[in-house]
């Protein structure tokens, strides 16, 4: 069986090869960064804060290799890429919160518009979280009005432009609950915050937030 099992293995290597999400060379399939980036990763993680004074965790600076690896998991339709990005925001969600603390993982919702030609690269993020955190995933929101993308926008209307945007999928799901908030990037913190008000007016008892990535302030 063991042998059997292992020849499966090399077969999905072969065909189906993992990749490092930051210089994409070919990995392991049990690892999550080539050995060449692992010593490049950042020694610290980041503690920032959404809008409303809501406490984030951040795994990487939204910089150099670590914006590039973003934005192709983001842009490039490499879901598969969530499974190795997710350890280091694992890292990070540990080493600023206590995941006992939290009932379930949810995350910032994708727009509908943007499923026609992408992935909702947020859930796959906060899925693979999850698992490692040993948590629930729970879908909890969804964007039932369309906006403009906020990273095409300067500071002083990013507040405007999610403002309402977001609902409840289920009026009562988060009363009373302990979340765990999750999206790929944070900037200004808009986004994170108003999921954060729309979790909080459905009478969540707390929510706290974390990202793959963060702009250096």
């Amino acid at each position: 069986m063991s042998e059997k099992l292992s020849r499966g293995k090399r077969l999905r290597a072969l065909f189906y090869p993992a990749y490092c999400p930051y210089c994409n060379n070919i990995i392991d399939r049990d690892a999550w960064a080539c050995e060449s980036c692992k010593p490049k990763l950042p020694a610290i993680t980041y503690h920032r804060y959404a809008i409303g004074g809501v406490p984030c965790a951040a795994a990487l600076p939204y910089t150099g290799m670590f914006a590039r690896a973003a934005k192709r998991y983001k842009f490039g339709k490499k879901g598969g890429r969530a499974r190795v990005l997710a350890v280091p925001l694992s890292h990070a969600v540990r080493e600023h919160f206590n995941p006992c603390d939290f009932d379930f993982v949810t995350c910032v919702p994708a727009r509908r518009h943007y499923l026609r030609r992408g992935f909702p690269h947020a859930e796959y993020l906060a899925r693979e979280l999850a698992a490692l955190l040993d948590l629930p995933f729970c879908p909890t929101l969804e964007q039932f009005k369309r906006n403009e993308r906020q990273h095409t926008l300067k500071r002083s209307q990013r507040e405007q432009n999610v403002r309402g945007v977001f609902r409840l999928l289920e009026k009562d799901a988060v009363r009373g609950k302990r979340i765990l908030l999750v999206d790929d990037i944070i900037t200004t913190g808009h986004t994170l915050g108003e999921c954060v008000r729309v979790l909080k007016r459905g009478k969540a008892q707390d929510v706290r937030c974390a990202a793959l990535c963060t702009t250096i302030l």
